[in-house]
């Protein structure tokens, strides 16, 4: 287990400004034991509460081109057939993973192959589960043309809660399967868009693991 890099900055100003917070706080109440250690243990499960939100578990990725790997931690919410409008413009099968703040955040890549589709969408910070979230909310639309020419669809929705998407990619860039492709700092969801003849192997209320959990076989 690493600290991903997206926390690097916001703990160590979270760590210096708890320290100048309990140090404020001791000049304040000189003789107040009771107060100065709940203050330090408030400090210290906090600091620890954000700590966890940057996790990076490390761990082998085993790849299969015949596999679709969740692409984040979290919870199955919804599958179901919909339309895909903004790109592939055709029928698919959506799967939706939902994640919660205790989460892993990293997201990684539900195939091998190269960026087809890219756009960066500002929106609304929407509850992640509102239906209307994969199309107003804050998100990012990327699609991979696997090397069998199948394109696979994905986007990160940012929630009430993740207001900083990230993204590591751009059009044209080629990623293995499992690579990191994000990160949604403090949990939101992920959409996937998959080919109709794609065997789901999931259901709703399962938990899924980022890189690990298969989420669908390929034709």
């Amino acid at each position: 287990m690493t600290i991903h890099r997206e926390g690097y900055t916001v703990l160590f100003v979270l760590l210096i400004v708890l320290f100048g917070l309990n140090w404020a706080l001791f000049s304040y109440y000189p003789n107040s034991p009771l107060i100065q250690n709940s203050a330090i243990l408030v400090s210290v499960l906090f600091y620890l509460l954000i700590l966890q939100f940057f996790r990076n578990p490390i761990f082998s990725i085993t790849k299969n081109n015949k596999h679709v790997l969740a692409p984040a931690d979290g919870k199955v919410v919804v599958i179901e057939e919909t339309i895909e409008t903004e790109y592939l413009k055709e029928k698919r099968k959506q799967v939706s993973i939902f994640m919660s703040p205790v989460n892993v955040h990293v997201n990684r890549m539900p195939v091998a192959g190269s960026i087809s589709f890219f756009k960066y969408h500002p929106g609304k910070y929407l509850v992640a589960w509102h239906p209307k979230s994969s199309t107003e909310n804050e998100r990012t639309t990327i699609a991979v043309r696997m090397n069998n020419g199948v394109e696979i669809l994905f986007r990160q929705i940012a929630g009430a809660l993740a207001r900083r998407i990230k993204w590591y990619v751009k059009e044209g860039s080629t990623l293995d399967q499992g690579q990191e492709f994000g990160f949604i700092k403090f949990g939101s969801r992920v959409d996937l868009f998959l080919p109709l003849d794609a065997k789901i192997t999931v259901k709703i209320g399962d938990v899924t693991k980022g890189g690990r959990t298969i989420i669908a076989e390929l034709a």
